[in-house]
């Protein structure tokens, strides 16, 4: 490296160093608007139920209408936002509530026509990732959304998570250098089926088992992932290969309940992702291993692994340390210079909300004070094209080239 290719580094480094200064208590902390925004869920569910949860942490923000197809989901979701309107179709909601905007947490298979008649009737949407589960309907929605004047978020959380926005700014400046490979996984002991008495709503709940309808692992968890490393590398993949089986659940499914993938970027550089729902060790992360560091990521929190050779930038002396192994990990914390001052360094470790709660502050944020979007229809279009790649990898058992074409709205 020559002397001025080093200045750049460093004052790269330092300045992703100096992104860590945000206040904990401002994380913490829902923000106020000018004006008040009245919002409705579609789809009460798993996904609607932990929306209402962080939607209630906003004062200026009233859930005033609730839809769902299934009466008992519905019904309890009534109870979490007392005086909502509930509705059984998406269509009567939008004809008869005063909404500025909706969120969309109905199963992906689903997500298309609610999100688009959101959008004609003039509301803002937030819309939970996976995008779609088809190309097509991906398009779809990133041309309605392209066309709208209005707000349209995509539910992937990595954009918006303030410890991923830090870690960001940290990996593009340059202070892990050369990204050598890539690692994630999403563990979980959980079945994913939801039993019912009638045969009809047991087959409504458990859709996710459906492989005709589903995108099973890699489409459900491993979106979230997949958009992570295209953010954090500004790139896609070329070419990828899956497998998947079930293991843990031989309950009759034909889903699998356990998957992996290696994906090639054009660089060489590969991703390996693997999803269990049989085991919960080490939970949900992202690696990205570097010639001068590996950054690990695990949506709460992050740690930065320096090598023996990397430059020293000064702000190390101010930082937490976890043993992992035999490796030390710098602990990502906000605001690290001022809690060490005060003797409070571990206070600032992990976030106060789950990651959620920043994805839907965003979109808050966007709707109201006329923010940027973190993840918009074609981020969320491209990381939902790449699953669909290795979704198709896993079934039919062969390596499958991602086409450029595909992971653009126009498809070419």
């Amino acid at each position: 490296m020559s002397p001025s290719d080093r200045r750049t580094f460093l004052r790269g480094a330092a300045g992703a160093a100096a992104a860590f200064a945000l206040q904990p208590e401002l994380l913490a902390r829902p923000p106020r608007f000018a004006a008040p925004l009245a919002v409705g869920v579609i789809g009460t569910g798993r996904q609607g139920r932990a929306l209402l949860g962080e939607l209630a942490k906003f004062e200026d923000v009233t859930v005033a209408a609730l839809c769902d197809v299934d009466p008992s989901r519905l019904a309890s979701a009534a109870r979490r936002a007392p005086g909502a309107a509930t509705y059984a179709t998406h269509a009567q909601l939008l004809a008869e509530a005063t909404l500025d905007a909706v969120f969309v947490a109905t199963p992906t298979h689903l997500h298309v026509q609610p999100a688009r008649d959101a959008l004609d009737a003039g509301r803002h949407v937030f819309c939970e990732g996976p995008l779609a589960s088809t190309l097509d309907d991906c398009r779809a929605l990133a041309l309605a959304a392209r066309a709208s004047e209005r707000v349209f978020q995509v539910g992937l959380q990595g954009r918006s998570d303030p410890i991923y926005g830090l870690a960001r700014s940290f990996v593009r400046s340059g202070a892990i250098r050369d990204v050598l490979s890539l690692r994630a996984q999403a563990h979980e002991k959980t079945s994913w089926r939801t039993p019912a008495s009638d045969p009809a709503r047991e087959a409504a709940l458990n859709w996710k088992l459906d492989p005709a309808l589903s995108l099973g692992l890699i489409g459900e968890l491993g979106t979230q992932q997949f958009d992570v490393v295209h953010w954090f590398t500004n790139d896609y993949p070329v070419s990828v290969r899956a497998s998947g089986a079930v293991l843990a659940w031989p309950d009759g499914r034909d889903e699998p309940d356990t998957a992996a993938c290696e994906f090639v970027f054009p660089k060489g550089v590969r991703l390996a992702w693997d999803a269990t729902l049989g085991n919960s060790f080490e939970g949900t992360f992202e690696q990205f291993v570097g010639t001068m560091g590996t950054v690990k990521l695990a949506w709460n929190a992050g740690w930065l692994f320096k090598e023996a050779d990397a430059p020293t930038q000064g702000w190390e002396v101010y930082a937490n340390r976890e043993k992992f192994h035999d490796d030390e990990g710098i602990t990502l914390i906000a605001d690290a210079t001022k809690l060490a001052a005060q003797g409070k360094l571990k206070e600032g470790v992990g976030l106060p909300h789950p990651p959620l709660y920043y994805a839907v502050e965003a979109f808050l944020k966007s709707v109201a004070e006329g923010a940027p979007v973190v993840c918009t229809a074609e981020e969320g279009l491209r990381a939902t094209a790449v699953a669909l790649a290795a979704r198709r990898a896993q079934r039919e058992g062969v390596e499958v080239a991602i086409d450029p074409a595909s992971l653009q709205v126009d498809g070419r």
